[in-house]
C-alpha cells in the first residue's frame, strides 16, 4: 500500500484546557540546567488504529472528551505545562504558573492511517498532525483520520521540560484517562539543582559550553544546496546485536547506544571526506538524574520524579580519515571515552556552577551551534524511556509513536526509541543533512530501513 503526504488537514475546533482545580498563581524559576536550552519546541505523536468497544467503534468525539478531561486533571500535578514563559527583570526566562492552560486542537485529516508517510515526517507530520505551539508551554492536537484512526500529538517548550519530564506527563495523562492514579507525582523542587557556594568548575566545561556572546559568526557551508531534513527509520534487535558485537573488543563491553552512534559517526564521516572536511563531531545527550542522586537516597528518589531539564551534551571530535579507516570497535571506544567525562555527579554539579558564573548571559552547548567550518556535527539522544507502550488512553496502545524534533541548530539530531511492534527493536528519528541521509540509506540499507506501516505489520509482534 502506498504512502501519501499531500493530504488535507481541517481544524474543527480550538479551545484551551486548564487544570480542573484552581491553582494559586506563582512564579517558578528555571534551573541553571534549564537555562542552557535555546528557545526550541519539541514534538511527539502517537498513532492509533480504529478501535471497537463492545462491537461499537469509539467515536472521535468520545476520545477527545476523554483526552480533555484527563488533561485537565493531569495539569493539577503538571501545572508547569499550563503556565507561560516570560522574561524576568534581567531578561532570563521564568515560568509563571497561572493556569493559562493548554491549547487543544481538534482536526480531521483526509488520509488513511496505513497511507501516512512515516518515513518523511517533514511532509506528513510537520505542520499537519503535530501542532505549532503559538502560546503557553504545551499544545495538543487530536486528529481523526479517514479510516477512523487517531493521531494524538503534543508540542512543548524544551526550556521547561526534557524528554524524561515529557514522558512522565504522557504516562500520567494516559493513566488518568484510564481512571488510574498517576504512578509518578512530579517534583518541581529547584533547590535540587542549586549551585554550590563556592562553585567548582572543571575546565572541560568550557570545551562543551559557551556564552552566546562567544558564538562565532555564521560561516558559509560547503554544501550550499544541502539542508537539514527529518526521516524515520527502523532497526531490528538482530541488527543492533550485530552492531554491538562488532563494537565490542578486547573484553570491553559497549552499549547498543554507543555501538549504534559509532556506526552513524562512521557513515557521516564518509560523506564528510567526499566534501573535503578534515574533522567531524558527535555528541551524546546524557541525563543527570541518576548521577545527581548518587550517595543520597532521598535526593535520588526526588531526582527520579524531577520535572525540568537535567541534561548535558558531551561530544567528541575526530579526524574523518580515522573514523573511516578504523574498525567500529575503535570508534565505539572514542564514543565511550567522551561520554565518560559527563556520566558523573561532579560533572553535573560543575555544570550547574558553570551556568551560575555566566548568568544572566545565556549559554549553549557548543555542539548545538557547531559554528565551525571544519566538518559536520550531530547529536544522538537516547529515547529508550519513550513510553510508546504506555500511551494507552483507553482505546489500546499506539501502533506507532515518535518524537519529532527539527531543532534548528547547525548540528544534526538523532533519537532512537523503542518500537511498539517488537521488543528490542528501535524506531530512529533522524534530523540530518539530506545528502547524509541519502548516503546512509544507500550504504546502511541492511541495518536501517525506511519505516512504513506495511513493514510494521510484517513484523512478528512480541508485545
Amino acid at each position: 500500500m502506498g504512502t501519501k503526504a499531500d493530504f488535507t488537514v481541517t481544524v474543527s475546533k480550538k479551545e484551551v484546557v486548564a487544570a480542573v482545580l484552581p491553582l494559586q498563581e506563582h512564579w517558578l524559576p528555571l534551573s541553571n540546567l534549564d537555562l542552557l536550552l535555546p528557545t526550541v519546541d519539541v514534538g511527539v505523536f502517537f498513532c492509533y488504529k480504529k478501535q471497537e468497544a463492545l462491537g461499537n467503534s469509539i467515536s472521535f468525539g468520545s476520545m477527545v472528551s476523554v483526552l480533555k478531561k484527563a488533561m485537565a486533571q493531569a495539569l493539577v500535578s503538571y501545572y508547569a505545562f499550563a503556565g507561560e514563559v516570560v522574561p524576568n527583570t534581567v531578561g532570563e526566562p521564568e515560568l509563571v504558573c497561572n493556569n493559562r492552560g493548554v491549547d487543544f486542537v481538534e482536526a480531521y485529516a483526509d488520509v488513511e492511517l496505513q497511507n501516512l508517510d512515516l518515513h518523511n515526517p517533514d511532509e506528513s507530520i510537520e505542520g499537519k498532525l503535530v501542532p505549532q505551539k503559538k502560546q503557553g508551554v504545551l499544545s495538543v492536537q487530536a486528529t481523526e483520520l479517514r479510516c477512523g484512526g487517531l493521531v494524538v500529538a503534543c508540542t512543548f517548550d524544551h526550556r521547561i521540560a526534557d524528554a524524561y519530564s515529557a514522558n512522565m506527563f504522557l504516562v500520567s495523562w494516559a493513566e488518568i484517562a484510564r481512571s488510574k492514579s498517576i504512578s509518578v507525582v512530579p517534583s518541581f523542587r529547584r533547590s535540587l539543582l542549586n549551585p554550590r557556594r563556592p562553585g567548582c568548575i572543571d575546565p572541560s566545561l568550557d570545551h562543551m559550553y559557551m556564552p552566546i556572546s562567544s558564538l562565532p559568526p555564521p560561516k558559509e557551508h560547503h554544501q550550499t544546496t544541502d539542508n537539514l531534513i527529518s526521516r524515520i527509520y527502523y532497526i531490528t534487535s538482530e541488527r543492533l546485536t550485530d552492531l554491538q558485537a562488532l563494537a565490542c573488543s578486547n573484553g570491553y563491553k559497549r552499549t547498543k547506544l554507543e555501538s549504534f552512534s559509532a556506526f552513524l559517526w562512521k557513515k557521516v564521516a564518509v560523506l564528510a571526506a567526499k566534501d573535503n572536511f578534515q574533522i567531524t563531531k558527535m555528541g551524546i545527550v546524557v541525563d543527570g538524574r541518576v548521577r545527581l542522586g548518587e550517595g543520597d537516597k532521598d535526593k535520588a528518589s526526588l531526582m527520579g520524579s524531577y520535572f525540568g531539564n537535567v541534561l548535558s551534551i558531551p561530544f567528541g571530535s575526530q579526524r574523518v580519515n580515522e573514523l573511516i579507516e578504523k574498525p567500529l570497535s575503535w570508534v565505539a571506544n572514542q564514543v565511550h571515552d567522551f561520554m565518560d567525562q559527563a556520566v558523573t555527579k561532579e560533572h553535573f554539579l560543575g555544570l550547574i556552577d558553570w551556568v551560575e558564573v555566566h548568568r544572566p548571559e545565556p549559554a549553549l552547548a557548543k555542539i548545538y551551534c557547531n559554528g565551525s567550518d571544519d566538518g559536520p556535527a550531530f547529536v544522538v539522544s537516547s529515547g529508550q524511556r519513550f513510553p510508546v507502550s504506555k500511551a494507552d488512553f483507553g482505546w489500546g496502545c499506539p501502533i506507532f509513536g515518535s518524537y519529532h524534533f527539527p531543532w534548528g541548530g547547525d548540528a544534526g539530531y538523532v533519537m532512537p526509541m523503542p518500537s511498539p511492534a517488537r521488543e528490542g527493536d528501535w524506531v530512529v528519528y533522524m534530523h540530518l543533512f539530506k545528502r547524509q541521509l541519502e548516503l546512509i540509506e544507500t550504504e546502511a540499507s541492511n541495518v536501517l530501513r525506511p519505516i512504513t506501516f506495511d513493514y510494521l505489520d510484517s513484523l512478528a509482534p512480541i508485545y
